[in-house]
C-alpha cells in the first residue's frame, strides 16, 4: 500500500513549489485560490520571500498547505493516489484535503485562523521549542518534570527514535536543554515563534473550535491517521476532535508511521516542501520505501518518482530539520 505524508511548519523555504506551479496548471490554480482567499500572493511569497516573511507562522502554515496540495493535485493527475495519508501537525490538514474530508478553500481559511490563534496564545519571545536528541521518552519526560519549576515544558512531538521535541516557557525549555546535555543527549533550540503542541496552546484550541464547527467535514475516502492518537479517524466528529486536540497535545508521529506500516503501508511518499518526514520515516523503519516529491526536477516529479510511470527510490542527501 502507498501512504502519502504531508510536512508541517519548519519545512518552508524560499522557492518551494514555484517550479511545480510554473509547469502544471492545477498547481498554479491552487496558488491562485489561496492567494485570493487570504489576500496574499503566495506564489510571489514562495518565489521571492523574504525568508523572514515566509517563516512567519501566519504565512508559513497556509503556504505549506498550498504547496503540499498543489503537488498532491499534480500527482493525482498523473494517476498516483494513496491508500493512506497522515500529516505532521499542520500537515494533517493537507492529508484531510487529499482524503476529501476538507475542501481546500476551507482548509486554507482554517489554517490561517489556526496560525493566528497559536501565535497569539503566548506572547512572542515567552515560549520556545527544542529538539532533544539521543534520549529515551522516559528520560525526556523526567527532564521536563525537573525543569517545570521554570514554567510549563512538555514533550510536543515524538518524531522518531531518539528525537523528541519539547515545548513550553522559554526559561523552562532552556533548563531542559541544559539537563538533556548533562544526561548525554543533545538539545537543539528550534526557530519557532510559539510553543506549539503543549498545554499553553489551549486558548488557541478554544478559539479554533468555533471555526471548525462552521466547516463541513466529510468522512475520508482513504485511511487517515491522526496526530494525537496515531489511529485512524473515520467520522467528521472524530476529525474535528482530533484537529482541536492536536493544537495543544503531542504529535505522535513515530507511532502513526508504525501504525500505518502495521496496516500494510510499504511505500511512503512525502508530498510537500522539504525532506524531513522522509528522513524520520527511515529512522523509524528502514524496510519501507520512501520518496520525497517537492520539485519538478532533480528529486521530484521528473527526477525519479514519475519516470515513465516507474517508481524509483529517492534518498535525501541531507538530514533535514526537526519537524514540528
Amino acid at each position: 500500500m502507498v501512504a502519502f505524508v504531508f510536512p508541517g511548519q519548519g519545512s518552508q523555504h524560499v522557492g518551494m513549489g514555484t517550479d511545480i506551479a510554473a509547469a502544471f496548471p492545477e498547481a498554479r490554480e491552487t496558488f491562485d485560490t489561496a492567494s485570493a482567499l487570504l489576500g496574499c500572493d503566495f506564489l510571489d511569497l514562495c518565489r521571492n520571500g523574504p525568508e523572514a516573511e515566509l517563516t512567519r507562522t501566519v504565512n508559513a502554515q497556509p503556504a505549506i498547505l498550498t504547496v503540499s496540495t498543489a503537488i498532491f493535485r499534480v500527482l493525482r493527475s498523473k494517476g498516483l493516489v494513496p491508500q493512506m495519508a497522515a500529516g505532521l501537525s499542520l500537515g494533517e490538514y493537507s492529508a484531510l484535503v487529499a482524503a476529501g474530508s476538507l475542501v481546500f478553500e476551507d482548509a486554507v481559511r482554517l489554517v490561517r485562523a489556526r496560525a493566528v490563534y497559536m501565535q497569539e496564545a503566548v506572547p512572542e519571545g515567552e515560549g520556545a521549542m527544542a529538539a532533544i536528541i539521543g534520549l529515551s521518552e522516559g528520560d525526556v519526560r523526567d527532564i521536563c518534570g525537573r525543569s517545570s519549576d521554570e514554567g510549563t515544558v512538555e514533550p510536543a512531538n515524538f518524531n522518531c527514535p531518539g528525537q523528541i521535541i519539547i515545548s513550553g516557557r522559554a526559561a523552562a525549555v532552556q533548563k531542559a536543554v541544559s539537563l538533556a546535555r548533562k544526561a548525554g543527549g543533545s538539545g537543539i533550540p528550534l526557530k519557532v515563534s510559539a510553543p506549539f503542541h503543549c498545554s499553553l496552546m489551549q486558548p488557541a484550541a478554544t478559539r479554533l473550535k468555533a471555526d471548525l464547527d462552521e466547516v463541513e467535514i466529510r468522512s475520508p475516502s482513504i485511511a487517515v491517521f491522526a496526530n494525537v492518537s496515531a489511529g485512524m479517524v473515520t467520522s467528521p466528529a472524530e476529525i474535528r476532535e482530533a484537529l482541536l486536540r492536536q493544537v495543544h497535545m503531542p504529535v505522535l508521529w513515530e507511532r502513526s508511521v508504525r501504525e500505518m506500516i502495521s496496516r500494510g503501508a510499504r511505500v511512503f511518499v512525502e508530498v510537500g516542501p522539504g525532506k524531513t518526514l522522509a528522513n524520520l520515516i527511515r529512522k523509524i523503519d528502514r524496510t519501507v520505501a520512501v520518496f520525497s516529491v517537492n520539485a519538478r526536477r532533480g528529486d521530484g516529479l521528473e527526477g525519479g518518482l514519475i519516470s515513465c510511470g516507474i517508481l524509483t527510490e529517492e534518498r535525501p542527501s541531507s538530514p533535514g530539520r526537526p519537524g514540528v
